[in-house]
């Protein structure tokens, strides 16, 4: 399964790096304040979907684009056996800004569980993937997260609640708090990159809240897979559906979470 996911990753991947040389000339739409997306996702996530749909037509999707496509069963997607869930281009507002910070990222979660997982960054060719049980890898070579077990010595990444504003007082209370502790804070703008970056170590944690689950979804394996750890920001394991999620390794994870809970 994972390989044929990753083929299609790297399709999609040649879909936007090929678009991203003539920007001028790419529709982009609104769907709500700050969040676009442009026909570049649409085409992604199509060349993703029908690459799985030839190979699995009875698994379902969950996509960015096209919303929730049941499988064999009508269920919800937290109870599907079998279903993919898609960020054709996850880091849109990047894209289309010339920023190269974005990525393509698919998993495959089984009756509730996350298996497989692809994060795929085309302007650097890193490959992230992972398979329950089997460990996570950047380019085949081995990832895990940063040995670090400080909070003081710790970059942390974050992502601004740009689809939920109402939300930014307690984002920016949250932000306060990991400012005064941490030795930085950085918002590249791609949260599944963000995710693979705890992974790979680049990061020690990563915080945001106001997420999707095709957000966290190929992140959050790649993380644990490399052994940090992933919730939501009172550190339980519920963060794919609850729209925020806390990542890190083990130590800096603990020191969030305690860190969080005095945040008022």
């Amino acid at each position: 399964m994972l390989n044929v996911a990753v083929r299609a990753a790297r399709a999609a991947g040649r879909i936007i790096t090929r678009a991203a040389l003539d920007l001028d000339s790419i529709k982009v739409a609104r769907k709500q304040r700050n969040d676009f997306v442009t026909e570049v996702d649409r085409a992604s996530e199509a060349t993703i979907i029908g690459a799985l749909k030839q190979a699995y037509p009875d698994h379902a999707f969950l996509g960015e684009e096209s919303g929730h496509l049941p499988g064999r069963l009508d269920v919800p997607p937290q109870e599907a056996e079998n279903i993919w869930i898609i960020d054709p281009l996850d880091g849109t507002t990047n894209f289309i800004h010339g920023l190269p910070q974005y990525c393509v990222s698919i998993a495959l979660m089984q009756k509730g569980v996350v298996t497989q997982a692809i994060v795929y960054d085309p302007n650097r060719d890193e490959l992230y993937t992972a398979s329950k049980g089997r460990g996570a890898f950047l380019n085949d070579r081995r990832i895990r997260v940063a040995a670090n077990a400080r909070l003081e010595e710790a970059l942390v990444g974050t992502g601004f609640p740009f689809r939920k504003v109402e939300e930014i007082d307690r984002y920016l209370a949250l932000f306060k708090a990991v400012s005064e502790k941490a030795a930085g804070l950085r918002r590249p703008g791609a949260a599944a990159l963000d995710l693979a970056y705890v992974a790979a170590g680049r990061y020690d944690a990563f915080f945001e809240i106001g997420l999707m689950p095709w957000d966290v979804a190929a992140g959050s394996l790649l993380v644990s897979e490399a052994g940090g750890l992933v919730g939501n920001l009172q550190g339980d394991g519920d963060h794919i559906f609850s729209e925020q999620v806390l990542a890190g390794a083990p130590k800096v994870f603990g020191q969030m979470v305690a860190l969080f809970g005095q945040v008022r």
